[in-house]
Order: C-alpha cells, then structure tokens, then sequence
C-alpha cells in the first residue's frame, strides 16, 4: 500500500474510533462538559508520546508510523499531533517556541473558528 492510502485507511479508522471514544464518555460523565473531545486528546497525546517512542529510530516514510501516528491518530485527534510538536520544541530546549507555539495555536485557532462563525452567519443572514 502506498504512504497515501496507508493514511487514508488509518484517518478513517482514528475518525470511527474518536466518535466511539466521545460518545462512551459522554454517556458515562454527561454532556455539560466536553469531556468527550478530553478524553479523545489526553487518550491521544498518551498514545502519540507512546509512538514517538518506539519509532523514535525509525526514519523516512515507515509504513507504520504512517498509518498510525498520521492516520489513526491524524483521525482520531490533531491534539496529539501538536502536543508532540510543541514537546519536540521544549526537549530541544527552545522554551520560548514552546511556549509560543502552544498560546498562538490555542489563541488563533479560537480566533479561526470566531471568524469562521462569524463569515458564515453573515452570508447565510444576507
């Protein structure tokens, strides 16, 4: 299987594998808190840490560390992907890009999604 195709599969089955784990905690702990999209980005920070590991040595495009790091967990949640880089940045002792990486990607993502919103509803309001 190609590299594409070995992300492809593995989004779609990180995706199915997101609603299954944020329905289970929603009906387990309720729905006045987004406790299924925190269990969906701890759960997902803990495997990616785990992966990024054992593939630690492992260079180039491992079929793998493709289908699961980029796929399942690409599917499943991005959070583990940016808890993995801003990580990357404060084990190479650059704090600072740590730190900026982690407030600029919460602050402008909310901003994005603001905007977002906001575009959307003055068209569909036109």
């Amino acid at each position: 299987m190609g590299p594409y195709v070995l992300v492809a599969v593995g989004g779609a089955a990180g995706s199915v594998l997101r609603l299954a784990v944020a329905r289970l905690a929603q009906a387990a702990l309720g729905a006045g808190f987004p406790y299924g999209t925190l269990a969906v980005n701890l759960s997902g920070s803990l495997v990616m840490g785990a992966l990024a590991a054992l593939f630690a040595a492992r260079a180039g495009d491992d079929p793998a560390r493709l289908f699961l790091m980029t796929g399942v967990l690409g599917g499943f949640t991005t959070f583990s992907a940016f808890s993995l880089d801003a990580y990357g940045l404060w084990a190479r002792g650059e704090a600072g890009a740590a730190a900026l990486y982690v407030a600029a990607s919460v602050v402008l993502s909310i901003g994005a999604l603001v905007v977002g919103f906001w575009l959307v509803r003055q068209v569909v309001a036109s």
